[in-house]
């Protein structure tokens, strides 16, 4: 089963160098060990745009389409056989990067 393992976030940076260090070794050991899908950091909330395109026109619009004090800073797609293999995981991800870490399966 592959899970969505959201890293969410605070403040808007790029780890410290030693966030990044872990954050490679956890990316290896996964890829390592077989659980590995895909995985990816974003860019801050102010960097995004909002398309709406439910009425006559599309509305495009920069910015988060929340304004919220957290929001998500990267994420891994992982495959794992089960829930607690996942959470398991997520908790050495959290480890690495320093953040708190969201796991949903995917339907």
């Amino acid at each position: 089963m592959q899970y969505l393992v959201s890293v969410i976030a605070n403040k808007a940076n790029s780890g410290t160098p030693e966030e990044q260090a872990a954050i490679d070794v956890f990316n290896d050991r996964l890829q390592a060990d077989g659980y590995w899908v895909f995985a990816g950091g974003l860019a801050a909330p102010s960097a995004a745009t909002v398309i709406d395109n439910r009425g006559e026109e599309a509305v495009i619009t920069d910015g988060p389409f929340v304004e919220t004090k957290e929001f998500l800073a990267g994420f891994w797609i992982m495959e794992a056989p089960d829930l607690d293999v996942a959470l398991k995981l997520a908790t050495d991800g959290s480890k690495a990067c320093n953040r708190r870490i969201e796991v949903r399966p995917f339907l």
